[in-house]
């Protein structure tokens, strides 16, 4: 039977942590995947610029977001927690910046390849991920 030391290693707990935030990743970016209307890895693949500026934008977000979390929590699961629940504010954040631009439509421009809607879009989920993750507690 393994010691419990070994699970409080720090290259275990790092080892854990990463695991564990790569999965929530991957679970965000499927999220974020079916709230965009375009296929981001399709679009990525064909060379658009924008969406994959915007979805660099996201990825950052979301692991900065989790890097708070991890700075701030002592267990996995409030950890885990308060990350999906930064997670759920920066997509909030992205249907809100697409409500706030009523001239025209965030995802059809992005989709469209404008880059000026793709750094946009990248600035405001990098920014407001240092911003959701300063509020963890």
């Amino acid at each position: 039977m393994l010691d419990s030391r070994f699970w409080q290693h720090p290259l275990v707990e790092t080892a854990g942590y990463f695991s564990v935030v790569v999965l929530c990743l991957i679970v965000s970016m499927v999220i974020f995947e079916l709230v965009t209307k375009y296929k981001n890895w399709e679009e990525i693949k064909k060379g658009n610029v924008a969406v994959a500026l915007a979805t660099g934008g996201k990825i950052l977000g979301i692991c900065n977001i989790f890097r708070y979390s991890i700075e701030r929590h002592s267990t996995l699961l409030e950890m885990i927690g308060w990350g999906l629940f930064g997670f759920t504010l920066l997509i909030f954040a992205y249907l809100l910046f697409e409500f706030l631009t009523p001239r025209f439509k965030v995802d059809e421009e992005i989709a469209n390849e404008n880059r000026s809607v793709g750094f946009i879009s990248f600035t405001i989920s990098l920014g407001l991920s240092f911003v959701i993750g300063a509020s963890i507690l």
